[in-house]
């Protein structure tokens, strides 16, 4: 038996996953939640990468898509060795299909490189 709180909705529910099933939630978004989060628990990854400007020398990135917990580490082994040389856009992709996940690494801001 485990215990979780649910974070689909502001409720907030305490579920109990036993045997595998889920029991304490109020709606099913905390029973999917629940199950998801016991079997294959997947989160979005948010971070920064190197660029070569020196007014910008972070670029926040985030993954496109949720991507499987126990992938998280090696996903920031791959992002933390990229270096973004160019100017970049919101949405730009800066890294395709990480790890074969499926998920692109994308910018979540704007950003010009300026060189000294």
């Amino acid at each position: 038996m485990k215990k979780l709180i649910c974070i689909k909705c502001p409720i907030g529910c305490t579920l109990i996953y036993n045997e595998g099933k889920i029991t304490g939630y109020k709606c099913l978004k905390g029973k999917e939640y629940g199950l998801e989060e016991m079997t294959n628990p997947v989160r979005i990854v948010t971070t920064t990468v190197k660029t070569t400007s020196y007014t910008n020398p972070r670029l926040s990135v985030k993954t496109s898509k949720a991507i499987p917990k126990g992938l998280m580490f090696e996903i920031m082994k791959e992002i933390n060795q990229k270096i973004v040389y160019n100017d970049i856009k919101i949405g730009d992709v800066i890294i395709e299909n990480i790890l074969n996940t499926g998920a692109n690494i994308i910018a979540t801001q704007n950003i010009k490189i300026n060189r000294i």
